[in-house]
């Protein structure tokens, strides 16, 4: 098992902030996503290593930890099954009194090491309740004297799933699989935003001595479109229209996420001018037949590689609206 450098997944430097990681986490899920990429097996993986890199970085705990502890992962692999071993070498690492004699509960090593499974280095700092025995960990004996696990429901847990606007617009499913070959159909409902929470329920980190599980929350994360903006559950598009239209009207076909509709232009239409179509924008998520508006700008397209007589035209028109 190899250390995973995070920030050189996602390409910053170790003390980006939550803009710069963002930023970088969107840039590299949109050219990897399965969707842009499909069938491509290599864009998959590099896709599963952004997600758990950001999953890990965008958490100021779990990268708190990971900036303390991931390099030591060969000293916590080493520890085998006896925790303190790798608790004694980290602190021998850090020196002084206080590192030599501080005591840490099992609550808080659990903490540091909560969260669950994505690869092999992830699991081995951040791994879910359930792989304690296969992780060479003894936690009865992490600290003075045995004890048995006291009852405790299971940590929730939170993760990330990217969309596209399409799929936020028609609802959709994800397959998530656990490095243990666990898989669970997750249903994205219409209507999501980013930031919106999909809890499943029961499906996160093991609980102890018979409790239950935690939840499992997904937090959807929408990808850009390169046609519509998003603005809550309204859609913005931009619409070409040639000059000839604008200036003595007419109609344009505007496409939306579900179909095509026609748009009349009023004569001497500006550039830039903004029509509201209703309801064609994105559903509401609390009630999904219930849509938004869609606001289609208008951007006038000049005529380009005129003829001599439609140049001529043109002179002749400046020169009437110079006499009127």
């Amino acid at each position: 098992m190899e250390y995973k450098d995070y920030y050189k997944t996602l390409g910053v430097s170790k003390t980006a902030d939550e803009k710069e990681l963002k930023k970088a986490y969107r840039k590299l899920a949109r050219q990897y996503h399965p969707d842009v990429n499909p069938g491509n097996a290599s864009a998959e993986s590099r896709f599963k290593e952004i997600n758990e890199a950001y999953e890990v970085l965008s958490d100021p705990e779990k990268r708190k930890m990971y900036d303390q502890f991931g390099s030591q992962w060969q000293q916590y692999q080493r520890a085998g099954g006896n925790a303190n071993d790798f608790w004694r070498q980290w602190q021998a690492q850090q020196g002084g009194p206080r590192a030599q004699t501080r005591t840490v509960s099992q609550e808080e090593f659990e903490q540091m090491f909560g969260g669950s499974g994505f690869s092999d280095f992830f699991e081995s700092l951040f791994g879910g309740m359930g792989r304690r025995q296969t992780g060479g960990f003894d936690f009865s004996n992490f600290s003075s004297g045995q004890r048995q696990p006291r009852a405790r429901r299971g940590q929730d847990v939170e993760h990330t799933v990217q969309v596209t606007l399409e799929e936020a617009f028609h609802g959709t499913t994800r397959q998530l699989q656990w490095e243990d070959g666990r898989t669970l159909s997750a249903k994205i409902p219409r209507g999501v935003k980013t930031g919106s929470r999909i809890r499943l329920s029961g499906q996160g980190g093991s609980g102890t001595g018979g409790s239950q599980a935690g939840d499992l929350y997904l937090i959807v994360e929408v990808l850009p479109h390169d046609t519509f903006e998003r603005d809550e559950d309204d859609l913005r598009v931009k619409v070409a229209v040639d000059l000839y239209t604008a200036v003595l009207g007419g109609s344009v076909e505007v496409s939306t996420l579900d179909r095509t509709v026609n748009l009349t232009i009023p004569e001497s239409t500006a550039n830039g001018k903004t029509f509201r179509l209703r309801g064609l924008g994105m559903p509401k998520l609390k009630n999904p037949d219930e849509r938004g508006d869609l606001y289609a700008t208008l951007e006038v397209r000049l005529p380009e590689r005129l003829t001599d007589k439609e140049k001529e035209l043109f002179r002749q028109l400046r020169a009437l609206r110079q006499e009127g």
